[in-house]
């Protein structure tokens, strides 16, 4: 069967990673964590103290770094690697939310990321998701969602996530950070997060991750069914 890309963006803390897993999973897609991208950007510049104008020492900064991801065969979860070490957990910290928007707004990273994930998914079969893919990365992707949910709903998950990590940050901060970054997301002249005239839309506030899933797999089978029957 003719492989295809499954494009989920939409705002932080909708549960698009926790779902576009779960579909790739049962797909047997690749799965392609495009925020943990950029999340490894902010995190070399953070620690190689590179400001985040310096544009000259920031185009080095991306020809030196190697990101890649590696299975977990305990989790079956792909982590973000740095130049070869997994740097899964830092990449989640509260510093690195508070600046990744920014970083990932630059026209350089946002060029540099963009053709890297291009490649990724060059063969198709892959679940990528983040904020441009349905509109700039693959705007030619069969299936196209855009996730959306009520801030504090995001926020009290995003808390949640954070504290297994032993990491406790009040609500209030966190919803301020999420409308900061959607802001930021939203407004930026590269790649702005916005929904693809042709993405679905679906509100997350009162649904289940199983119940995320299914809508994405029934969308991905009705786009397998019309391309099995146009031949």
């Amino acid at each position: 069967m003719q492989k295809i890309v499954i494009a989920i963006d939409g705002y932080s803390s909708c549960g698009k990673s926790t779902t576009a897993k779960a579909v790739a999973a049962e797909l047997g897609y690749a799965y392609i964590d495009t925020g943990a991208m950029y999340r490894g950007v902010t995190l070399y510049l953070l620690e190689n103290s590179i400001a985040f104008d310096d544009l000259p020492s920031i185009e080095q900064a991306l020809h030196d770094m190697q990101i890649s991801f590696k299975r977990n065969r305990q989790t079956g979860r792909n982590e973000l690697c740095l130049d070869g070490k997994i740097r899964e957990d830092e990449i989640r910290q509260m510093r690195i939310s508070n600046s990744v928007s920014e970083v990932s707004g630059l026209p350089v990273v946002r060029h540099a990321m963009v053709r890297q994930q291009q490649q990724m998914g060059r063969r198709r079969g892959v679940v990528m998701d983040g904020r441009d893919i349905g509109t700039t990365v693959f705007p030619d992707a069969e299936v196209k969602v855009f996730m959306t949910a009520e801030v504090l709903t995001r926020a009290l998950r995003r808390q949640e996530e954070l504290a297994i990590k032993n990491e406790h940050v009040p609500v209030e901060d966190i919803v301020e950070n999420l409308q900061k970054r959607d802001y930021l997301d939203s407004t930026r002249t590269e790649s702005p997060l916005r929904r693809a005239a042709d993405a679905v839309l679906l509100d997350t506030t009162h649904m289940m991750i199983d119940e995320q899933v299914d809508f994405v797999l029934e969308r991905v089978s009705a786009a397998l069914f019309s391309r099995a029957v146009r031949g």
